[in-house]
């Protein structure tokens, strides 16, 4: 083999969707890495929750400042703006959903875990599923069964001619698809980064520890060196997502609890 070509590698086998089946742990059915991340994320959201709520003040510790900080962006920056003056009794449930969402994201960044939840579509659909109920609810309770249905499917001063094409357009859009879409936004970036990561990490360890070519090598190194900034760039992507997800679920209460569509 030379030492100063671009070799083949025969004996690497890249990542694929393969890489995201993860065995279950000790054997127990449903119980794998992203069930376990899950329930440490639940423990470590309400003990942070519950930590700075006890140890409140004047001058915040840096916890406290996160948790005051990551309240007032969701209730403020999501709740306020997409809900409007009924927004305070949904805050709860939207810094926890933000909660879960940014730690299960992150994940993917910390050592020994390197994974993050929602790449497993389950999950994602899981908490799609959880919006689409808790927003159609309160459409019925706002409206009415058929009142929020008809407000789901037709909006106002639509011309009579026009109801064979818009409901069945309107009724597909906001009850079928709405919490696919979701739901697959989210999966599908997590999915992919975490992809992307693995690509070049196992990609550039192979490089540099398997191959005899000094190319080779040399490029194993900029491929471990370039996933850093792809670690960094996650990170961003992880938060984005949490914040997408939250805001598009506070948008579709507001739609639900609006008077007009």
């Amino acid at each position: 083999m030379g030492t100063t070509l671009l070799v083949p590698l025969e004996g690497f086998r890249p990542p694929g969707a393969e890489s995201f089946d993860l065995p279950n742990i000790g054997g127990i059915p449903y119980f794998d890495r992203p069930m376990l991340m899950a329930l440490i994320s639940i423990v470590v959201i309400i003990g942070f929750w519950a930590l700075i709520s006890r140890r409140m003040r004047l001058v915040p510790s840096k916890g406290q400042f996160v948790g005051e900080f990551t309240y007032n962006f969701v209730r403020d920056g999501i709740a306020r703006d997409q809900i409007g003056h009924d927004f305070r009794k949904y805050v709860p449930w939207l810094v926890g959903l933000f909660s879960f969402l940014l730690v299960n994201n992150i994940w993917e960044v910390f050592p020994f875990f390197i994974f993050p939840t929602v790449s497993h579509i389950g999950w994602a659909y899981g908490l799609a599923i959880m919006s689409w109920v808790i927003y159609n609810v309160v459409g019925v309770r706002r409206h009415g069964f058929f009142g929020y249905f008809r407000r789901s499917v037709l909006p106002s001063g639509v011309p009579a001619a026009m109801w064979p094409i818009v409901i069945p357009i309107e009724f597909l859009s906001n009850i079928i698809l709405r919490p696919i879409t979701l739901s697959l936004r989210l999966f599908g970036n997590m999915f992919a980064g975490h992809l992307l990561i693995l690509i070049f990490v196992t990609g550039g360890e192979y490089l540099l520890l398997e191959s005899e070519s000094l190319l080779n090598n040399a490029v194993g190194v900029l491929s471990l060196i370039f996933s850093m900034a792809i670690f960094g760039l996650e990170l961003f992507v992880a938060a984005f997502q949490a914040y997408i997800f939250t805001l598009l679920s506070a948008q579709y209460v507001g739609a639900s609890l609006a008077d007009e569509h």
